[in-house]
């Protein structure tokens, strides 16, 4: 026998061990996230998919699913969160939109219009953040970092290199590049580690081949992020 919980009146069907994410997902019920994917083991750290489960706020990408539960995601006190979230993100780092490779094909980007975040009301903080460009195929701008840890992840389950960590804490929190020197180029990264790949923003960007794709037929160019998914993000990756 199937069972069932609900998000925002909707049944949505799920099976012993998968979170509310995942059931929605399945299900074709979009949650707004960032540092989620389904390639790897939830994480919960950047929270934009928080609702609220039987009037607890969770992350829905850990959060196991139950039998009736009564799941919110689209109130306006959850709406108001996750554009104070996205708020965040936006003027903590260095994310100019028009001038980014990564612009139409950018998660974060992509989640901000379907949130109708689309002007900060923070002030922005402009951190100066380097660019390392030391590796012969990837360059890492430290600038458009969210800290989602998806390279942490890859590196560490699918490539087995560990090459990035996050250190600091709070607001001094940075990804690490594990070398000697602390440069990428110093580190057996290769183009094609799965690393290299899952940034969902413009941070880790693949060398010589900038701007390939004409604005207007990326990724979120062609449908929003809502119905795009995470398999055909997949997709996407593998073919650059």
């Amino acid at each position: 026998m199937t069972a069932y919980f609900q998000i925002d009146g909707v049944p949505i069907p799920f099976e012993s061990g998968q979170t509310i994410m995942d059931a929605a997902l399945a299900a074709g019920q979009y949650i707004p996230h960032l540092c989620h994917n389904p390639e790897f083991r939830p994480h919960g750290s950047c929270r934009v998919c928080t609702v609220r489960a039987d009037g607890r706020f969770v992350a829905a990408c850990t959060f196991p699913a139950s039998e009736g539960a009564k799941v919110e995601c689209a109130s306006d006190e959850l709406r108001e969160l996750r554009n104070g979230l996205l708020q965040m993100l936006f003027v903590e780092g260095n994310h100019v939109c028009p001038g980014c490779e990564k612009s139409g094909a950018c998660q974060l980007q992509a989640v901000a219009y379907y949130c109708e975040m689309l002007a900060p009301e923070l002030p922005h903080f402009f951190p100066r953040r380097h660019v390392d460009a030391s590796h012969p195929d990837l360059a890492i701008d430290y600038g458009r970092c969210i800290l989602c840890e998806l390279c942490v992840r890859a590196s560490r389950e699918v490539d087995g290199k560990s090459i990035f960590a996050i250190g600091g804490r709070g607001i001094k929190a940075h990804l690490l590049v594990d070398s000697p020197s602390g440069k990428l180029g110093d580190t057996d990264m290769s183009v094609h580690d799965k690393a290299a790949h899952v940034c969902p923003v413009g941070a880790i960007l693949i060398k010589h081949r900038g701007y390939d794709r004409p604005i207007g037929q990326r990724l979120y160019d062609q449908r929003p992020v809502s119905v795009v998914g995470d398999v055909i993000q997949a997709e996407e990756t593998r073919d650059d």
